[in-house]
């Protein structure tokens, strides 16, 4: 299992039935191939809709039909299109039951980078900043380490994309929780001792007395 497919089998298991759902490009489309078929979850297109369905086979895509990357997507029976205007006017309204996106960083209180400087290099902002502050769930989906370098700092050196803290990062090694603004070491992934992950994050982590390996 490779360290995507570990990532988002278990962001996968934070959804419950009901829930509205926006997924950010990258790791955080692949969490909708891990939610049961069973629970029922409704995922948004931040650019207007609600109920995408799975990447359609070849020579079945709609040119209107993407995802927030541009990448084709389907729409499920009974799923519901509309502007972008009102698309953000849910996420920034507070109805977007979780939110799950990519990082860049994410510091020792939970705020997140996952956008840089424009001009430097190719990402941009989009609607992270709305989705960070609107959602009720904020979760990060992004690999420990990237070059070598630690994505858990005490600091972010990248622009903050908003204020307010994220509710639960999940990486290839760790799932990290925020109670009380301090970055806490929650599970481990398989095979992983809670020592690994201490070697490669930056940031301090609060350890408890029995860390779980996380469930996928």
């Amino acid at each position: 299992m490779d360290a995507q497919e570990i990532i988002a089998r278990r962001v996968a298991r934070e959804l419950k039935a009901g829930n509205l759902v926006n997924l950010g490009i990258g790791i955080p489309t692949l969490v909708a191939n891990y939610v049961s078929p069973d629970l029922k979850v409704f995922f948004q297109s931040e650019n207007g809709l609600i109920g995408t369905g799975p990447i359609p086979e070849q020579g079945l895509a709609h040119p209107l039909l993407t995802d927030a990357g541009g990448r084709p997507i389907s729409a499920l029976p009974g799923a519901s299109t509309f502007d972008s205007a009102m698309s953000f006017a849910l996420i920034r309204g507070g109805h977007v039951d979780v939110t799950v996106l990519g990082g860049l960083q994410v510091d020792a209180r939970g705020h997140l980078a996952n956008w840089m400087i424009p001009g430097k290099m190719v990402p941009g902002m989009g609607g992270a900043m709305d989705l960070v502050s609107g959602a009720k769930r904020v979760i990060v989906a992004m690999q420990h380490a990237a070059k070598g370098k630690s994505k858990i700092v005490k600091n972010c050196n990248l622009p903050q994309t908003s204020d307010r803290p994220v509710s639960l990062v999940v990486t290839d090694l760790a799932v990290i929780g925020f109670p009380n603004g301090n970055a806490t070491l929650l599970e481990t992934a398989p095979g992983v001792s809670v020592g690994e992950v201490m070697a490669v994050t930056e940031a301090e982590l609060i350890v408890g007395d029995s860390v779980p390996e996380m469930k996928i």
